[in-house]
């Protein structure tokens, strides 16, 4: 199983891992904080020192076209906050 999806890079999400040591990540909405923390150990080689996580439900987006009025929704996605022991970090965009 596939827990991490994608790393949360955004202005907030940068001011945090400067301050703070903190990186952002959307995971597997079914996964524990005990197996993002082993799997952003094990993917990026830095130790976990706390796990924080939040689930968000889809919302209802609608948009007007030429054949009317087309409604549905966006995902539901689970988003965790890693606080990295002092002094490692994550390079998101090393291989680039």
């Amino acid at each position: 199983m596939n827990i991490i999806i994608k790393p949360v890079v955004t202005e907030k999400m940068e001011k945090l891992s400067e301050k703070l040591n903190r990186f952002g990540f959307i995971v597997d909405i079914n996964a524990n904080r005990l197996q993002v923390k082993q799997a952003v150990e094990e993917l990026y080689g830095v130790t976990v020192k706390e796990v924080n996580t939040m689930r968000y439900g889809g919302k209802r987006k609608s948009r007007y076209t030429k054949a009317g009025m087309i409604a549905g929704r966006t995902n539901n996605f689970k988003k965790a906050i890693v606080t990295l022991k002092k002094g490692e970090q994550i390079d998101f965009f090393s291989n680039i």
